[in-house]
């Protein structure tokens, strides 16, 4: 079968790590992948901006181009590795209105502009690959978008940032405050000089956007799924979390609701307490992992690798050979099934457990003050704990409710802050994974 096709023609958009990285796989093991293909995959060209800039890997310098356009034209498929929303929206159209399939890493863009950029693949019988978009060297776009597809997931929850997961799991260990473990992820290489995208959930805002459209077999915004990051962050709630056997742990939260009777979505993206016997409480360093809960298929979870160079290309390598046995049979590609349609309601619609953190003055009546600002609400308080007062100091109030929702606990949160007693609401945070 090898010697009876043609060898199927590859470019690649981008040279960072992880392009450096998949084009020096592609060189090296090209005798294996055809093996797996039934073709010769042939790397035809890499497009940078500068071809002359050093890279990650030791690459033919005759390989590289800036004419990507040229390139694009003259592959049968396309890695698009240069992130962003352009150039790289305007590449991949192009590839595909060539007859050419792609792969890309490119989370922004799929959760940006994913639907359109399916609905184009699909009207040229052509297949839009981006398994490397969502947790690195982690399969879980394939056993959502096939594997899964014929179950009913109800919930997916997941660590989809390595830098963030890096961070909660220094300070738990160290005792570190959240400046010093940022300081040593960048130092690490694992936050960038910037870490904004990451640490202000952005990123893993992204990744939720793309896990509950296919998920759920709907349409999901970035702009849809409530966002908040880990700067609030400090070594007071991960003790109290630690004491009160949870791990922090920033999670993407893709779930079924209902709201007036209606069946819906919420995508939300949080710090949330864990409790430490949950799979996910054990995820350590940078590494990220997917829970599914499915209502057939059970509980499962998907551990490894969420970036790097080597691991992320293990997952570009992997949608190419699904593309080149594609390209090899032929026929149009597999639409993305958005059918369902779900609603995607606010985060005001979740219902869960609540941790809230007090500071509030040291004085008599002060619990029962606290108490009945919850009860007026209607959120029940499971549990109170208080750390004793310095001098001249607010003691600490640690509030653990009974389930509540989200719109319900928000009033509360407001009634708090305007009551005398209490000096600061230090920290909310939801709980999951009972």
């Amino acid at each position: 079968m090898q010697s009876a096709y043609r060898p199927i023609r590859v470019a690649l958009l981008g040279a960072g790590s992880v392009g450096s990285q998949v084009a020096r796989l592609l060189l090296e093991n090209q005798g294996e992948l055809a093996s797996r293909v039934g073709a010769t995959l042939e790397l035809s060209g890499i497009a940078v901006r500068d071809v002359n800039a050093e890279r990650d890997a030791d690459l033919p310098q005759e390989l590289f181009t800036e004419d990507a356009e040229s390139l694009i034209l003259s592959s049968d498929i396309v890695i698009e590795l240069i992130g962003g929303i352009e150039p790289a929206k305007s590449w991949i159209k192009l590839a595909l209105n060539s007859g050419a399939d792609v792969v890309t890493a490119n989370k922004a863009l799929i959760a940006a502009h994913g639907p359109e950029l399916f609905d184009l693949a699909e009207q040229l019988g052509a297949q839009l690959y981006f398994e490397a978009a969502v947790a690195g060297a982690i399969p879980i776009i394939r056993p959502l978008r096939e594997s899964l597809a014929g179950d009913k997931i109800n919930r997916v929850m997941g660590i989809v940032n390595g830098t963030t997961n890096f961070i909660l799991d220094r300070m738990e260990s160290s005792g570190a405050e959240f400046d010093d473990a940022l300081q040593l992820a960048k130092e690490l290489g694992y936050a960038e000089a910037d870490p904004t995208a990451d640490v202000e959930g952005f990123d893993a805002q992204s990744k939720a956007a793309i896990i509950a459209s296919l998920a759920f077999h709907s349409e999901v915004s970035v702009d849809s799924v409530y966002r908040e990051g880990i700067t609030g962050i400090g070594s007071k709630q991960i003790d109290a979390a630690r004491s009160a056997g949870y791990a922090v742990k920033l999670l993407a939260i893709c779930e079924r609701a209902e709201k007036d009777g209606q069946e819906g979505l919420v995508v939300r993206v949080h710090p949330t307490l864990i409790p430490l016997e949950h799979p996910l409480a054990s995820v350590r360093g940078a590494y990220n992992a997917v829970f599914v809960e499915a209502e057939s298929a059970g509980q499962l979870m998907f551990y490894g690798a969420g970036a790097g160079g080597p691991e992320t290309a293990s997952a570009v390598l992997g949608d190419l050979v699904s593309a080149a046995k594609r390209h090899l049979a032929g026929g149009p590609g597999l639409a993305d099934s958005t059918h369902a349609d779900l609603t995607v309601f606010s985060v005001q619609s979740v219902v869960t457990r609540f941790q809230i953190t007090l500071e509030v003055s040291d004085e008599t009546g002060v619990l029962a003050s606290i108490a009945s600002v919850f009860a007026d609400n209607g959120v029940s308080v499971e549990t109170v704990q208080q750390s004793p007062a310095r001098q001249d100091a607010a003691a600490v109030l640690t509030v653990m409710t009974h389930v509540a929702k989200e719109s319900d606990l928000e009033q509360v949160v407001s009634a708090l802050r305007e009551n005398k007693s209490v000096v600061n609401v230090t920290s909310v945070i939801r709980v999951e994974g009972l």
